[in-house]
């Protein structure tokens, strides 16, 4: 039985009960009587709301299973038909945003975004400090430099492995920051005279930046720097030097590495990657938030026999041309992902329910931002007073101004300034894409970002369509036209809205944290299509994909984009059917069992661990960043090809089992892991299980119903 504490209808678990009266209202100007009063009005008010929202998605959904099982696919047809329900809407008239009080970060920059869950203070301080990351470490540390040539990384430091990748540097600040003479490999000396760049090159000629404009600042003596601050496309590179450290020496002109600008925004996360089922959960991604607004946050680590313990990085300074200072932001800005409409949590009940833990998010997170919101803080994360909601899994307009409204309530119960409350809307589903126009027009004064999702667009696609026709395997969904329609629209909308110069379009993660190089040769797509951001699943992937943006000049690359053609509503609707299903036994057996040993690896550390991001290895032992977006296209994948009779419940079940004893021996080292076999009876397998056999019946096909109550089971939670 949950301890709870009444307040008028609320019933709160007691410890966010405390939490919230002892750590988040001291200090925020807002008394304990008002915020609880304010609290339940906005609960009692706006649920039934919220309630109505999801019962339409599933009434939509229940006409287009009907509408597939009783006609052959047409496209005139289908979109006959999906105007008169209401799910494709006419489209609203042109216009532009007027989201004000917007951070350059999110406005103005494009660079590198990371996402990481704020429940592991770890990962959310290094996340907050992986603004400026070493480019050296990126390059020794990961497969961009190859091995060859006795280049292997080992323990110690090995020379010629940093040979390569000064070389590397040294090239990227030729083509990025290219000398009028000469080369960046040559020079012997870095000087600053009359507030200019000198650059020494070893045959002794002097020479200096081709574009002078690009360099901006340094710090140390003008004669002798020990950093040169050098900016392009708005993100800086600083050269640190210092002919005394052990990389220094071996360096003509003393450089010991190149500091990147890198994750220029951060998501902290509440949702995908996060497992938080109940009050315990929640109250420790809200003490991370906190700590992170108010600039204490801070956990040690223990390494050795030494304790580190890491904090939020301090601003940096650089003295700049006109003989001032300048401040550099020293840490990524942070936006903060809530859930979305769906789910409810047993922390809050009222008349004996949970509430939708959507609206507590947006009750709770904002009071735990107070402190920047009102510029209270010393380290502060927006200059502009404003707090950015990244809101996931909205399915159309109206529930883009159900959101918009449910933030004004609360500014108004926090007694905070109109329209403070930023909102970022995840292109994921969808009835959100067909009708993305409309979507942004609900915020146009709230939106700061737009972004595709390519895992949890994919399996609302597949779940959309789910009783029409088997779909192509899955790594063939990448090819499709809807695919290519999704991603080109959704940058061309936000350009003809306005976005640019206001807010963030972006793209969305790279998936293979430990293939650095494939994420350097490739990832250069996603600037290229427009987008201001995209997604890195790590400090390291920030300063490695922060190199794109040197590449390619974003915002000419919009200006280009907005006179080319969008592509067609058409192609957007067309679902990724499978022309025929004459896959041979091998073809079907190996997608299954990639799908079903994700699924396993992935639920096994949710349900059991309560991790919700996490590097799964799959079938191959490639290590795959892992979270619900992945795990729904897997789970609806599988669900798709059994209701069409691609693949029989048998044939499920006995993979499932092979790939569980697969997914144990991947785990065998791991202390705390509790193994699936060999009886298969756990509730992480169950969980699995149902995730697939239960998929077309789940809403949206999302996986949050189905791990939220294994992992309440499994936690001994009884309710109330």
């Amino acid at each position: 039985m949950t301890e709870r504490i009444q307040q008028g209808k609320l019933a709160i678990a007691k410890e966010l009960y405390d939490f919230i009266e002892n750590e988040a209202l001291p200090g925020s100007g807002v008394d304990s009587a008002t915020y609880w009063k304010n609290f339940e009005q906005v609960v009692v008010d706006l649920s039934p709301k919220n309630k109505a929202l999801l019962e339409k998605r599933d009434a939509l959904q229940k006409q287009i299973d009907e509408w597939h099982r009783n006609n052959t696919f047409e496209l005139e047809a289908y979109k006959a038909f999906l105007t008169e329900i209401g799910y494709l809407l006419p489209e609203v008239e042109d216009f532009q945003i007027t989201t004000e009080n917007v951070d350059e970060e999110i406005a103005l920059l494009a660079g590198a975004q990371l996402v990481v869950p704020v429940r592991n203070a770890r990962y959310s301080l290094n996340a907050a400090n992986a603004r400026w990351g070493s480019l050296y470490d990126a390059l020794y540390g990961f497969d961009v430099i190859s091995d060859e040539g006795g280049a292997e990384k080992g323990k110690g430091y090995n020379p010629a492995r940093g040979a390569k990748v000064i070389a590397f540097a040294k090239n990227f600040l030729n083509e990025t920051f290219p000398l009028a003479q000469g080369s960046h490999d040559d020079v012997s000396k870095y000087a600053v005279e009359s507030n200019a760049l000198v650059v020494t090159l070893k045959d002794g000629s002097t020479t200096t930046l081709k574009n002078e404009a690009q360099f901006v600042g340094f710090n140390g003596e003008a004669s002798a720097p020990t950093e040169i601050v050098l900016l392009n496309n708005g993100l800086h590179v600083i050269i640190e030097i210092d002919a005394s450290s052990p990389i220094g020496q071996a360096d003509s002109a003393g450089v010991k590495d190149l500091v990147m600008e890198a994750a220029i925004t951060t998501i902290q996360d509440l949702e995908d990657s996060v497992a938080a089922v109940d009050a315990e959960e929640k109250v420790e991604g809200y003490r991370n938030w906190l700590g992170l607004m108010r600039g204490t946050l801070q956990e040690s680590i223990a390494k050795g026999d030494q304790v580190i313990t890491r904090t939020l990085n301090k601003d940096r300074t650089c003295k700049n041309l006109i003989g001032g200072e300048t401040t550099l932001h020293g840490r990524s800005l942070m936006l903060l992902r809530n859930v979305g409409h769906l789910m409810t949590n047993p922390a809050i009940l009222v008349d004996s329910q949970e509430i939708y833990e959507g609206i507590m998010d947006a009750l709770i997170t904002p009071l735990l931002t107070v402190a920047d919101i009102k510029g209270q803080n010393e380290l502060k994360n927006s200059r502009k007073g404003s707090m950015y909601i990244v809101k996931p899994k909205m399915h159309g307009p109206e529930e883009v101004a159900f959101t918009v409204e449910l933030f004004g309530r609360v500014e108004q119960a926090l007694g905070l300034p109109a329209k403070c409350l930023k909102v970022g809307i995840m292109d994921e589903e969808r009835r959100t894409s067909v009708n993305l126009k409309n979507c942004i027009a609900e915020a146009k004064d709230r939106t700061i970002f737009i972004n595709t999702g390519f895992m949890d667009r994919t399996g609302d696609e597949i779940h959309t369509s789910m009783e029409a026709a088997p779909v192509v395997r899955k790594e063939a969904v990448k090819t499709q036209k809807w695919n290519a329609a999704y991603e080109n629209r959704n940058v061309a909308i936000g350009l003809a809205t306005g976005l640019q110069g206001k807010a963030q379009i972006g793209k969305g993660m790279w998936p293979k944290p430990d293939s650095m190089k494939d994420m350097l040769a490739t990832k250069t797509a996603h600037p290229n299509a427009g987008a201001s951001c995209a997604w890195v699943p790590s400090p390291t992937g920030a300063a490695l994909h922060a190199m794109h943006y040197h590449q390619i000049n974003v915002k000419a690359r919009q200006d280009q984009l907005k006179t080319e053609q969008m592509l067609s509503l058409d192609d957007l609707l067309t679902p990724p059917f499978a022309p025929d299903t004459n896959w041979s036994a091998d073809e079907i057996n190996n997608e299954l069992e990639n799908n079903c040993q994700g699924i396993l690896g992935y639920v096994v550390r949710w349900v059991d661990l309560g991790v919700g991001c996490s590097k799964v290895p799959d079938i191959n032992n490639v290590g795959l960043m892992e979270d619900r977006a992945t795990l729904r296209i897997s789970s609806q994948h599988v669900a798709n090809w059994l209701r069409h009779g691609v693949v029989s419940q048998a044939q499920v079940e006995e993979v499932l089992k092979r790939m569980a004893k697969i997914v144990d021996e991947q785990n065998a080292n791991d202390p705390l892991y509790t193994p699936m076999g060999p009886n298969f009876d756990g509730i992480a397998f169950q969980a699995a299980s149902d995730l697939i056999f239960k998929g077309a019946e789940q809403p949206s096909g999302y996986t949050e119903p189905l791990l939220h109550a294994a992992r309440l089971k499994l936690k001994g939670y009884q309710g109330d």
